[in-house]
């Protein structure tokens, strides 16, 4: 969608849908669109994987939440009618958007929604019945098909922590879908064990938050993630096959260069491979599978 009208709202919405369905995306191989901050669309063969959609648009993020958009979603919650399967991290707002998750849930019957253990009860009240929600336990496939496979890792945002129930409040997501598997970190530092965990998985594509943390922001109620530098380590201890920046680029006061993060592996990882997403792009990954 290199040529996408991102300043005409309706044409820009049918566009990308439209160029996600027109996308044939052959086994071994990923098609994949950036919706900013941490919010990804994954095709892979016929499958539609969404993870942490947040759609609202310009006027709507200031009024509720006092933030300002760097640039427009590229589609609107009511264009996403494509998802087979929605994936949250966790319960903030820029990663679980009530609005957005209500008009996908209204809009496919079909689509699959796995969210961890405290986000249920906003996704029952955002119309998500019980038959096509899934509690993501960690450490398990939560869904287990020939066509997709999703496993909740544990993420520590800033911290590891559980609710009172003993489930993980934040996760990321082992994604195995079209012979590829790829992970979508959530909001994360590098915790004990982790790059084990992920190494394990033997991960094609990676998706990490590069945005960091600091006292500031910190003082003003953000939390915080890895920054650019414990992503490149990550991703290069933990052997990912292609590694792309995320959460650095939609809120003004929570970003980060990605070019920071493309100079630290360059200088450090000359082997490691990097993609960083242009607004609008379809970026198709292809595997060793595929060949």
């Amino acid at each position: 969608m290199s040529n996408a009208n991102l300043n005409g709202r309706p044409d820009a919405d049918r566009q990308l849908i439209r160029e996600i369905a027109d996308t044939k995306v052959p086994y071994g191989m990923l098609a994949m669109w950036s919706l900013g901050q941490a919010s990804f669309i994954v095709k892979g063969g016929d499958t539609v994987v969404y993870v942490d959609p947040f759609a609202l648009s310009d006027e709507e993020v200031e009024r509720r939440y006092g933030l300002k958009r760097l640039f427009p979603s590229p589609a609107g919650p009511e264009q996403m009618t494509n998802a087979d399967c929605c994936l949250i991290t966790h319960e903030h707002a820029d990663h679980l958007d009530p609005d957005t998750i209500t008009a996908m849930a209204a809009a496919n019957a079909r689509t699959l929604f796995v969210a961890p253990n405290c986000c249920l009860d906003a996704m029952r009240e955002c119309g998500v019945s019980e038959a096509r929600l899934y509690r993501a336990e960690t450490e398990e496939a939560v869904i287990e098909g020939e066509r997709l496979s999703v496993k909740p890792i544990p993420a520590a945002h800033e911290q590891l922590e559980r609710d009172e129930e003993g489930f993980c409040k934040y996760v990321g997501y082992v994604v195995r879908l079209n012979g590829v598997t790829w992970y979508h970190a959530g909001d994360t530092i590098v915790y004990d064990g982790l790059v084990e965990r992920l190494a394990a998985e033997r991960i094609d594509l990676a998706l990490l938050p590069i945005n960091g943390r600091d006292a500031f922001r910190t003082g003003r109620g953000i939390i915080g993630n890895m920054d650019y530098r414990e992503a490149a380590e990550l991703a290069h201890l933990a052997g990912f096959g292609l590694t792309v920046p995320m959460h650095y680029d939609l809120f003004a006061g929570n970003t980060e260069r990605p070019g920071y993060f493309v100079d630290y592996v360059y200088e450090r990882f000359p082997r490691l491979r990097t993609h960083v997403m242009a607004r609008g792009e379809r970026y198709v990954f292809v595997s060793d599978a595929a060949l």
